[in-house]
């Protein structure tokens, strides 16, 4: 019995995806028939180079109907239909033999969808039908998501169709890059909305409408057509997990989220063990500050079994992206053991997703124990590569760990060595006092350079941070000359100013530009225990301006534990913001810190009344409270020694 495999594609203009698809098939299908609908690139070259029958066809907005034509010229027992977009497995081919030779009308295969940018992605199988007997009378039906396993029923009620294990698709078409090139979206969507009027009772029609509905961000309309579908659609549709899915991320961005958690449940009670669910049910207890049933749905999400390909499971709702957000939900409650923990698991589950590693930095805090932080964080992972030295140096650098983020720049080879980098590690020379090194780098950027402004800026800084009025003055003249911003200008006038007692400038009103400009210098200032030069500088900034950002500066300060000047900053904003409850607990804390144990718990019952749905606030007043306690309880252990109570209360308090 014959098992000839004729592969049957339609394109147009996909000379880049053409030939990876082609060349994945060599070897393993008997013919190849393309219909080209209209290329003006290298598409028909690259085809018939691979020995495709090629054959042009005028497009009609109608993929069934092109797809057709290529039907109609296949000669082989079987059809494999692929997009240019996609490629078959290395492996596979043993599989497609084995599905041709059972007795079987079709196959559904693994298809693995790469979705984000080139070399970043993340991969989210789903189950497609790609194989078929080729008969005559099985023909594509739809213009779109053209349909043939219906039309195959329909003239064999007894056709059996299996998943074929070994054949394996990768399917590239969602990669940033490819969806923006064929602006897929729109496309797709007039074509179905064209078709619906057609059959407006076809469900799998109006499923694949919601979902482009929902693509484009239409939520509350993909939300009513995915649930028309979904009533009256057979549970056991093999999409039908998608399809519940889809309708609960459609009211989720509608921020219809009790609907969206009913969603989850209905889906659930199909499907107890869909992942999914039970992921995006923690994201929207989240919204909702359910932190105790945000918490429940991550767990449930990481003790999920394998999923099935045809619930085309998110990648890592079973694992990284699951323990991330209850890494999160820990730091909230003040666990930063427990969050660590998870952060790790998080990151041991897939290397690639990044976001746990400055959170595991900023836990371990390296600018007080750089070396440990830097011998927990190798036993961890493995920077060898050279994005992985750059990352790694970035997050140091960020967490002000500028020793370490340094020693990682330099193991950079220097072609590997881009202008940002450069400009990190002369920042990170600074902040160890190593002047004259972080000149020579600085020095070498010229002037038509895009980071020359931020090297002027920073060479200012080197002779600002040493106190050398007369070089401040004079750099920061010559830079005034070549024309900066209003912002930038101003920063640059109140650093010439802020070296002396009287400047020549009045406090300067800035915008986010400015400020933003201001902190990033203070906080390097107070990284160099320069508290007198911080205070200079904020002194030149407007009062308006400086009760606007004054919470965050009170942040950096608090970051460096100035305590008072942090204190300081908090009750300057709140005389324009007494509602703010994150200000009021920021109060709080440098209240504690100065030993003020009184009016701090008065401030974080403040912002607890201000915001009672924030459970960290519950924890900074119960750990104040304990604090006090245990103070209390050794005060009164010393005054009376001879009272056993005393000594059994703060044995007690000790242990827990």
């Amino acid at each position: 019995m014959s098992n000839k495999i004729s592969l049957c594609m339609i394109v147009k203009n996909e000379e880049i995806n053409l030939a990876r698809c082609l060349q994945s098939v060599t070897g393993t299908v008997d013919e190849i028939i393309i219909v080209d609908t209209g290329s003006t690139d290298q598409t028909i070259q690259v085809a018939e180079q691979a020995g495709a029958q090629v054959v042009s066809y005028l497009w009609q907005d109608d993929f069934s109907a092109a797809r057709n034509v290529s039907l109609e010229l296949a000669t082989g027992d079987w059809i494999l239909f692929l997009d240019a977009d996609e490629a078959l497995e290395p492996g596979s081919a043993g599989g497609l033999r084995q599905a041709a030779a059972a007795d079987n009308e079709g196959y559904f295969v693994k298809i693995i969808n790469l979705i984000g940018v080139d070399g970043n992605y993340e991969a989210c199988p789903d189950l497609v039908f790609r194989l078929f007997r080729n008969k005559p009378e099985y023909r594509f039906r739809g213009a779109i998501h053209e349909q043939i396993v219906d039309v195959i029923l329909e003239h064999n009620r007894q056709a059996a169709f299996q998943i074929a294990e070994n054949i394996v698709l990768r399917h590239y078409g969602y990669l940033d890059r490819q969806v923006s090139e064929k602006n897929k979206k729109n496309r797709n969507l007039a074509i179905i909305k064209k078709q619906i009027e057609c059959e407006p009772n076809n469900q799998a029609l109006r499923y694949h409408y919601g979902v482009e509905l929902y693509r484009i961000d239409n939520f509350a309309e993909a939300a009513a057509e995915l649930t028309r579908a979904a009533n009256n659609t057979d549970p056991g549709t093999i999409y039908y997990p998608k399809l519940l899915r889809y309708i609960a991320l459609a009211h989720y961005g509608a921020r219809q989220y009790d609907r969206a958690l009913e969603a989850i449940a209905l889906g659930l009670k199909f499907f107890p063990n869909y992942a999914d669910l039970y992921y995006y049910g923690g994201l929207i207890q989240l919204e909702l500050n359910n932190y105790a049933g945000a918490f429940d749905c991550f767990q449930h999400a990481i003790s999920m079994p394998e999923q099935p390909a045809y619930y085309a499971p998110f990648s890592g709702s079973r694992g990284f992206r699951a323990y991330y957000q209850l890494a999160r939900l820990a730091e909230v409650f003040g666990n930063e053991e427990e969050a660590l923990r998870y952060y790790i698991l998080s990151l041991q589950d897939n290397a690639a997703f990044t976001l746990p590693l400055p959170a595991i930095v900023r836990i371990l805090n390296p600018r007080e124990d750089p070396d440990y932080t830097r011998q927990a964080l190798e036993k961890l992972c493995d920077f060898c590569t050279g994005d992985a030295k750059r990352l790694i140096g970035t997050v140091y650098f960020t967490e002000g760990a500028y020793r370490l983020a340094f020693e990682y720049f330099e193991q950079l080879e220097p072609a590997a060595l881009d202008d940002y980098t450069t400009m990190l590690k002369a920042i990170c020379l600074i902040q160890q006092k190593r002047i004259l090194e972080a000149l020579r780098l600085l020095d070498a950027i010229p002037l038509n350079h895009p980071q020359y402004p931020l090297a002027r800026m920073n060479e200012i800084l080197c002779f600002w941070l040493n106190k050398n009025r007369t070089k401040v003055r004079r750099l920061c003249e010559d830079f005034l000359a070549v024309g900066l911003s209003a912002d930038t200008g101003a920063v640059v006038t109140m650093l010439k100013d802020s070296l002396y007692k009287r400047g020549s400038a009045p406090p300067a009103l800035l915008g986010p530009e400015g400020m933003s400009l201001v902190q990033d210098i203070v906080l390097r200032a107070l990284d160099l225990q320069e508290l007198q030069l911080a205070e200079s500088l904020l002194s030149k900034v407007a009062p308006e301006t400086k009760k606007e950002y004054a919470l965050d500066i009170a942040r950096i300060f608090a970051h460096y534990e100035y305590w008072e000047q942090a204190r300081r900053y908090a009750e300057l904003y709140l005389e324009e913001q007494p509602e703010d409850a994150a200000a009021w607990c920021q109060l709080g804390e440098a209240l504690q810190h100065s030993r003020q144990t009184a009016e701090a718990g008065l401030c974080y019952r403040r912002a607890l009344s201000l915001a009672p749905q924030q459970p960290q606030y519950y924890v900074k007043l119960i750990r104040l409270y304990q604090a006090m306690r245990q103070e209390l309880l050794a005060e009164a252990a010393r005054r009376y020694p001879d009272i056993p109570l005393f000594r059994e209360l703060q044995e007690e308090a000790a242990k827990q």
